[in-house]
């Protein structure tokens, strides 16, 4: 009888703990499709909303009846929201990044090049002229550089609302040539702000563009009023030359075939990391830091790859760039003037 009554409570356990996971996995899953429809909005937006909304009721209906009673039967339940789920995923997965939307002119062109030797000459490099208001005058440009001119590079990270999110941008130093910054970015469209719920939900495409500091790092510092740090990190000169590289090749990749924008996976930190482990000696450590953006500064003067000359404090007070650059007389001025204080390569 005991061994009866111990083999019984084992099933009612074993039973409890099969409801638990189905409840959490409807509840988890209705969550992220209801989240899914919302932002991509498949429809027209008034019965999007109803499919939200009919879903939300079905989801709850099986949570609430799953313990006690069914709709058809407790199995036929599960498999009717299996169904429905399966069909959800299908639609989801389906969704194709694209290279003909109707962009914002920011992010209009796509990055191209060709090599020759050590010379790379780049089409569509961006060179805005910006305004006090954020209005700009749109111009591009083609430049010709020289990879054995490289002789530096630098982390730069800006921050719009606290300490732990920020964009980050890469920037190299040439001999003989002002400086270019690569920034990997969401490809907004006419009227499109960001949103990083939207960033989980493939609602944008990923973007690399290739900049001048005067456009890219002055419109965050001066008009957009974002607080930007700037760091000079060690490097050599093989390594600066493949980290190019990768750059050159995740544009060709993008061209070929776009790729959605992913808040947590494919950002601006995190794709920034794959290509440094591209070129790195050894294999770098997987960091929250990663994650929390805004903390990546830290994270590199840990790996030593920012110089420890300087505390960390001291580093985040001479990198700072928003006050250097506050009375700037002329935008040309502006890439030296960043780089002022700092122990450059």
């Amino acid at each position: 009888m005991q061994q009866k009554g111990s083999d019984s409570l084992l099933f009612r356990t074993l039973q409890w703990s099969i409801h638990c996971i189905f409840s959490l996995f409807v509840l988890l899953s209705s969550l992220w499709l209801c989240l899914a429809l919302w932002i991509q909005q498949p429809i027209h937006a008034v019965v999007t909303y109803g499919l939200i909304l009919v879903w939300a009721f079905f989801s709850l209906s099986i949570l609430g009846i799953y313990f006690s009673q069914h709709l058809i039967s407790r199995n036929k339940d599960i498999l009717l929201y299996v169904f429905g789920l399966v069909l959800a995923l299908g639609w989801y997965f389906g969704l194709d990044a694209r290279q003909d939307r109707d962009w914002n002119p920011e992010v209009s062109r796509l990055l191209s090049y060709q090599m020759q030797g050590h010379q790379v000459t780049l089409h569509n490099v961006r060179d805005f002229h910006w305004h006090a208001d954020g209005s700009y005058q749109a111009a591009w440009q083609t430049r010709v550089l020289d990879l054995n001119q490289i002789t530096g590079v630098n982390i730069i990270t800006s921050y719009w609302t606290g300490p732990q999110i920020a964009h980050t941008l890469v920037s190299f130093d040439f001999a003989n040539q002002a400086p270019l910054t690569f920034s990997i970015e969401i490809r907004k469209e006419q009227g499109e702000e960001f949103s990083a719920i939207g960033g989980f939900f493939r609602k944008y495409e990923l973007n690399l563009v290739a900049a001048n500091e005067t456009d890219i790092i002055y419109t965050r510092s001066n008009i957009r009023h974002e607080q930007v740090y700037f760091f000079p990190i060690k490097m050599s000169k093989p390594q600066s030359q493949a980290l190019f590289l990768e750059y050159l090749d995740k544009a060709s990749e993008l061209a070929r075939k776009p790729k959605w924008y992913n808040t947590l996976s494919s950002n601006c930190t995190t794709l920034v990391f794959d290509m440094i482990q591209e070129v790195s000696q050894k294999p770098l450590p997987v960091d929250y830091r990663l994650l929390a953006s805004g903390y990546l500064p830290n994270y590199l003067y840990d790996l030593d790859a920012i110089s420890h000359r300087y505390s960390l404090h001291e580093w985040y007070h001479r990198a700072h760039i928003n006050p250097k650059v506050q009375s700037l007389a002329s935008v040309q001025d502006y890439s030296s003037t960043i780089r002022q204080g700092l122990p450059m390569h």
